[in-house]
């Protein structure tokens, strides 16, 4: 937060509204706490809202606005700290921060609607909507808008070609960034995400957004690194079932079940199926006769079972 009253410019510059309009200004950005609102008492209101509450239509409320919103332009040019604080913010960031993020380092949760007001009425930055690919965010320019969805993209590559989670200090590496501009250029993304341990990778990927227990047994074997007893599985996950962690075991393609109870993940080179089938994979790799000890020692290192 910065030591700019929010609260006060506002304030001052609603001074020459009409009451109509200083209301439909407070209730479409959310300035003045409401009953109706949530835990912090502030809520953006849409224009059939107020509409209704005063008994005009949509487009009505709009005129309102657009002629409060042309009125205090005339007057935000008197705030020059305004444009020096949101520019100076901005620019920390590398020209670009996620619009969530930015109005609450800005305002806090208090004053939130009140640095969401004054940003959009200064005119000086852009902001750009949410969509697929994108969350709503606000930049300097078009060219640093730019720059920060080419790091993005870069990113993405960066990741699909590893195949697995990556630090901030390595994709900000990829293309010479500073860690926190490389950050900031990631808030914005809806498919690069970082995950709760701050590493990232794909939003597709169970290690950034795990769907239901399938995926939590998963992250689960990839965090130990050994195969591990469905029992301990199920102890290790707050809330699940042993015989739904077994289920999934038993399901999903990604676990191997290698004797006594114990599962490991197929991605760390286990063979699914039966001890024949292991056999089996052992000699179609080798191409050859082989002795029994030969045999035996491949397989223990798929199964835990008894030699018998």
């Amino acid at each position: 937060m910065t030591n700019v009253n929010y609260k006060k410019i506002c304030a001052e510059l609603m001074e020459t509204l009409a009451p109509k309009q200083r209301t439909v200004i407070e209730r479409r950005f959310g300035l003045k706490a409401s009953k109706r609102a949530g835990a912090l008492g502030f809520q953006r209101e849409t224009l059939e809202a107020i509409g209704k509450d005063y008994g005009i239509c949509r487009e009505r409320v709009r005129q309102v606005e657009k002629a409060a919103m042309t009125k205090m332009k005339k007057r935000i040019a008197d705030y020059k700290e305004i444009p020096q604080v949101f520019g100076r913010h901005l620019k920390n960031a590398g020209g670009v921060r996620e619009e969530a993020a930015l109005l609450e380092e800005l305002g806090g949760d208090e004053f939130r609607p009140h640095a969401n007001f004054l940003l959009v009425l200064n005119g000086e930055f852009i902001r750009f909507a949410e969509n697929d690919a994108f969350k709503s965010f606000w930049a300097i320019d078009d060219s640093s808008a730019q720059a920060a969805k080419n790091f993005v993209s870069s990113s993405a590559r960066f990741l699909e070609e590893k195949k697995s989670l990556a630090t901030i200090r390595e994709l900000a590496a990829s293309l010479g960034l500073k860690k926190s501009i490389a950050e900031s250029y990631l808030g914005i993304s809806r498919r690069v995400q970082k995950n709760k341990d701050g590493l990232y990778g794909l939003c597709e990927w169970p290690e950034v957004n795990p769907k239901g227990i399938k995926d939590k047994i998963y992250l689960l074997f990839k965090k130990t690194g050994s195969p591990l007893h469905f029992t301990e599985v199920a102890r290790q996950i707050e809330g699940s079932l042993v015989q739904t962690v077994h289920n999934e075991l038993i399901r999903d393609r990604r676990f191997v079940l290698i004797g006594r109870g114990k599962y490991a993940l197929k991605d760390w080179g286990y063979v699914a199926g039966d001890v024949k089938d292991v056999i089996l994979k052992i000699f179609g790799e080798e191409n050859r006769p082989l002795t029994r000890r030969e045999i035996l020692d491949r397989v223990m290192k798929q199964r835990q079972i008894k030699e018998n």
